[in-house]
């Protein structure tokens, strides 16, 4: 595993995190970034009446590992992502 990667990446960033900081945490371009903002799809905060985004670290890494996908972690045992069918 690459040692800038992974949970404790994180601890690398500030606490608060410009648009561009949190694009390359989250690893993604800043527009994509952007683009779920506007959705209301990625945890944001903004200054009153103003445009600038910042974002809080603890609550991207709290929002990303809420996604679902395939849990890759050895701490779970499991190598794969079922559904409630269990296939």
């Amino acid at each position: 595993m690459d040692p800038g990667s992974g949970p404790a990446a994180g601890a690398d960033f500030p606490p608060v995190l410009t648009a561009a900081m949190a694009a390359e945490l989250l690893q993604v371009n800043v527009e994509y970034l952007r683009r779920m903002v506007r959705e209301g799809r990625i945890p944001c905060h903004r200054f009153p009446g103003g445009r600038e985004l910042r974002f809080l670290r603890d609550e991207l890494l709290a929002w990303l590992a809420t996604l679902p996908g395939d849990d890759q972690s050895s701490s779970t045992g499991r190598t794969h992502h079922t559904d409630p069918v269990g296939t």
